[in-house]
């Protein structure tokens, strides 16, 4: 006989979106986790949809409605929320949550980086009340990085809260070839990613200025598409990197594994971040990165062993990480060891859906208990 699988909805863009959350999403449905459960996508925000104005507002005020129509119509007893501690992003995703919880369903919030709830709301102790208020009424929380997790426990004690890092399927990069390290060659660097400000990109081209100034041979691939494309194309042109830095649009699949393969240094010296899926593809891949101390980065880097850290918004630093691996390829080749190894022994998506479909099985095991009348 067949056994009938639990539902759980998960919320978030597109599946086809360029973000971190629609990668996640992607992984889980391939992953063993839809393999315990019945899983469902409920598509939020903008991402390949064709609207104006009025459909918009008509999708934001219906769609915490339709989510309870779904959880009601298919019998989903989870709902897993993929949010960000951003204004926009909470606000939106409490309506759902709190559409979830009155249509019985247990919610799954799972946040992807933004500001620590500490911070949230500033120095408002009214507003950051509310916050801590709304943070209680999911069923539990999940965290990437550890900083977030000591962060979220001391916001809401009261709440389950536990730290589950972004993996990635680790058999796309594990048959990679890299060519072997040539000192006499320029240091290749990439970036992939949204092309915006908070990426530290800016700061990144000006690094590589002040690195070849001091005679260093390098040059930069960056590959994706976002608001600061031309402009960044600009100041390339102004900076005179026109020759050394290279702007590959949005790249997926096997070219994207090429690009990684052929990489010496993955470069993201972010202002913020969660866990970024591209600094874990890219050190799968055995590309070591130059990278700053925020979110869950400094979870996978360790400075020295398989990257770098520089501060963020400080060019200077940027090039002198560069510099000082473009002058010793040997101990490149030891941190592009270091990251396959980092990235396999605890990023892989296998590990991940073990430890989600646990903690579905132990939510949907609380509603029950909770659920029984009482004995008279």
């Amino acid at each position: 006989m067949r056994r009938v699988r639990p539902v759980a909805l998960l919320l978030g863009p597109d599946l086809g979106a360029p973000s971190g959350v629609s990668t996640h999403l992607s992984l889980l449905f391939g992953s063993k986790l839809a393999e315990e459960f019945s899983l469902a996508h409920f598509q939020v925000g903008s991402e390949g949809r064709n609207e104006g104005l009025f459909g918009r507002l008509m999708r934001v005020l219906g769609s915490p409605i339709l989510l309870g129509l779904a959880v009601l119509a298919r019998g989903a007893s989870i709902v897993h929320v993929n949010t960000s501690m951003d204004a926009r992003a909470y606000w939106r995703d409490l309506a759902y949550v709190i559409a979830a919880k009155l249509c019985g369903a247990r919610v799954l919030y799972q946040v992807h980086g933004g500001a620590l709830p500490q911070q949230f709301f500033g120095r408002s102790r009214l507003l950051s009340s509310f916050l801590r208020g709304t943070l209680r009424i999911p069923d539990a929380i999940v965290v990437l990085a550890r900083e977030e997790l000591q962060a979220y426990r001391g916001f809401v004690p009261s709440q389950r809260v536990l730290a589950i890092p972004n993996a990635i399927d680790c058999t796309l990069y594990s048959s990679l070839e890299r060519p072997q390290a040539n000192a006499a060659a320029p240091l290749k660097l990439l970036y992939i990613g949204r092309v915006v400000r908070d990426k530290g990109l800016y700061e990144a081209l000006e690094g590589l200025k002040a690195a070849q100034a001091r005679g260093v041979r390098a040059n930069l691939v960056i590959a994706g598409s976002g608001p600061e494309e031309q402009s960044l194309k600009r100041f390339a042109e102004k900076q005179g990197l026109c020759g050394t830095v290279a702007f590959a649009g949005p790249v997926f699949g096997e070219g994207k594994l090429q690009l990684l393969a052929a990489a010496d240094v993955f470069l993201l010296p972010s202002y913020h971040e969660g866990l970024p899926y591209a600094l874990l593809e890219s050190m799968a891949a055995g590309t070591p990165v130059i990278t700053t101390r925020v979110g869950g980065i400094p979870d996978v880097v360790i400075d020295g062993v398989n990257g770098l850290f520089v501060p963020r918004r400080d060019a200077l630093s940027i090039a002198r990480a560069i510099i000082t691996l473009a002058g010793d390829r040997r101990a490149l080749a030891r941190m592009s060891e270091a990251c396959k190894r980092t990235i396999a022994a605890g990023y892989s998506v296998e590990r991940q859906s073990e430890e989600l479909c646990q903690l579905y099985w132990e939510m949907r095991a609380a509603g029950r208990v909770k659920a029984l009348p009482r004995s008279r």
